[in-house]
């Protein structure tokens, strides 16, 4: 049987494979790692601790071209390796803790209108990311799981 929403913790839903940036790489890193791994925002991670997130947008927002010169793609790869995360990140980042109720993030992310929260424990330290998709996700599973029970589907364990 699977737990109710009410009662779900951020620490049982949020990813805990975590792709970080320090405040000193740069953007070409960030933006680099983003593109790679598929993700739209990064923790920025100083002395062991979060310290602030950068996204993808906060990246985009520094290469939007001037409509009267279209810079090139090694003029922008250039700009982003001249500038580091910790100038652009947003400090401090809006984050939960991993006790924290689903329904507690989920309210962060409306109220903020962000689409990811970093997850820290009671020392900070980074532990995990809960997104959108992670929350997409859950609920599909227990609307699966509701839908089974409804049907009289038995469940398979």
């Amino acid at each position: 049987m699977t737990q109710p929403l009410v009662h779900t913790l951020v620490k049982d839903c949020m990813a805990t494979t975590l792709v970080t940036v320090g405040p000193y790489d740069t953007l070409a890193r960030a933006w680099e790692l983003m593109t790679t791994h598929h993700i739209r925002r990064l923790p920025v991670v100083a002395h062991g601790r979060l310290s602030a997130i950068i996204t993808m947008s906060d990246v985009l927002a520094l290469t939007l071209p001037d409509p009267a010169r279209r810079a090139t793609l090694a003029e922008v790869a250039a700009q982003l390796g001249q500038v580091t995360v910790g100038v652009v990140a947003r400090s401090p980042a809006i984050c939960v803790y991993d006790n924290d109720t689903l329904g507690h993030a989920a309210e962060l992310m409306l109220e903020h209108k962000i689409g990811g929260l970093p997850v820290v424990d009671a020392e900070q330290r980074l532990v995990g990311m809960l997104t959108e998709s992670d929350l997409f996700r859950l609920m599909a599973r227990q609307w699966r799981a509701d839908n089974e029970a409804f049907a009289g589907v038995a469940r398979r364990d």
